[in-house]
């Protein structure tokens, strides 16, 4: 499990695809892999991957088939930016909320505006089957990011970036018609399972 507070912004160093899956090695940047060992969980734009090897400064993933299809991560280029999270500990204060790092559906960035002060607020195009787990002032997660969402259209949802947010994520690289993970939050779909039809 994760919070989707984002600890470091990694690069895809370089992928080799084996079958139709394939190897990614992930550069840290400044994300602590001093206490990571082999079988740890580090979610990667939001979608959550077993290190196989790491060296301190970068460190191997194997992605599925279906992961490459299912996630933004099939269409990564190398240099491209990842907002990494390592998975929480019992300890750990969780200043999101909890994320599972399982993707339901491919987004997209539809509109930013600007508002005073430095934030931003953007608007997320999200497939239909999603919508109805998506409320106002509901939690979404976005490449692995924990937000909180402002408003909810036929077609999607909008949030506001804070400066911080901006600086210390993956969305300072991103722009208008960009590809994004989505993963609703966790209580929305088990209520459904509890309550069939209570989402429709």
């Amino acid at each position: 499990m994760f919070s989707g507070i984002i600890q470091a912004v990694g690069r895809l160093a370089a992928r080799q695809m084996h079958g139709d899956g394939a190897q990614l090695l992930i550069a840290a940047d400044t994300l602590d892999l001093s206490d990571v060992v082999p079988g740890d969980s580090i979610a990667v734009a939001g979608v959550c991957l077993t290190v196989t090897a790491h060296t301190g400064t970068h460190w191997h993933a194997e992605a599925s088939a279906e992961t490459l299809r299912l996630t933004t991560l099939g269409s990564l280029r190398t240099g491209d930016a990842v907002n990494l999270e390592k998975a929480l500990r019992l300890s750990d204060r969780l200043g999101g909320h909890l994320v599972a790092g399982h993707v339901d559906g491919i987004g997209a960035v539809a509109r930013i505006d600007h508002e005073p002060g430095g934030a931003q607020r953007w608007q997320f195009r999200a497939p239909a089957a999603l919508m109805r787990y998506i409320a106002a002032k509901g939690s979404i997660c976005v490449d692995g990011v924990s937000l909180t969402v402002n408003a909810v259209d036929d077609e999607g949802f909008g949030v506001t970036l804070i400066p911080h947010t901006l600086a210390h994520t993956s969305f300072s690289e991103r722009g208008m018609g960009d590809a994004v993970n989505l993963e609703v939050d966790l209580i929305a779909r088990y209520l459904e399972r509890l309550h069939p039809g209570a989402a429709a």
